[in-house]
């Protein structure tokens, strides 16, 4: 099959479109008043999440380029999820609006590279504030269920859970999250090693 190849201002808006899609579908997600998103499945029921890497791995849009430009910001997506554990969403709104208004500078006849280099160093300037705004959680229990509950969208229970295992296994232990057969939320400690299977 041939391929299609577009160039220049056709090429960028074709690839904004497929972003903004995939943006304003995962932000809605954002923060803690944030909103669900139903996703349909081609079996069984429709999934209800407000998880922003889960919204952005579902959508497949139909013109190849506008694929494209969702797939650059799905890798944004993973990538934090990858690295973080949390912040998907965030990193999908800052993807945009670096997107939107480096688009908007190039069609104006700024250099890419240079615009580019420019993204690097503010990039790196809001690394270091963000570096020296922070502080360290440390074995401050509160600290550890405040984080938990505002990453399990405000669940004090879960916050007090994960706080509870985070005492219990220490900063060298591992914290395992499986689905639960019944209703309950429990913690479960294992010393030693646990294999799921075996002979």
């Amino acid at each position: 099959m041939a391929k299609e190849i577009l160039y220049s201002i056709e090429s960028r808006e074709s690839l904004k479109k497929g972003i903004d899609k995939l943006a304003n579908a995962v932000k809605v997600t954002l923060g803690p008043r944030g909103r669900n998103v139903v996703i349909e499945k081609k079996f069984g029921a429709p999934q209800v999440t407000k998880d922003g890497v889960t919204v952005a791995k579902e959508i497949e849009l139909k013109d190849p380029f506008e694929n494209m430009g969702a797939q650059l910001l799905r890798e944004v997506a993973s990538k934090t999820s990858d690295n973080a554990g949390d912040g998907t969403t965030t990193a999908t709104v800052l993807a945009q609006a670096i997107i939107n208004i480096g688009i908007k500078n190039v069609t104006a006849g700024a250099n890419p590279m240079e615009l580019k280099r420019g993204i690097d160093k503010a990039v790196a300037s809001v690394v270091t504030s963000l570096k020296k705004m922070s502080k360290e959680v440390g074995d401050d229990y509160n600290k550890i269920e405040q984080v938990a509950r505002v990453s399990a969208n405000n669940d004090a229970e879960i916050g007090k859970l994960i706080a509870e295992a985070m005492k219990k296994v220490s900063k060298e232990g591992v914290i395992t999250v499986e689905e639960a057969k019944g209703i309950e939320t429990t913690v479960d400690v294992v010393e030693g090693m646990q294999f799921d299977r075996g002979y």
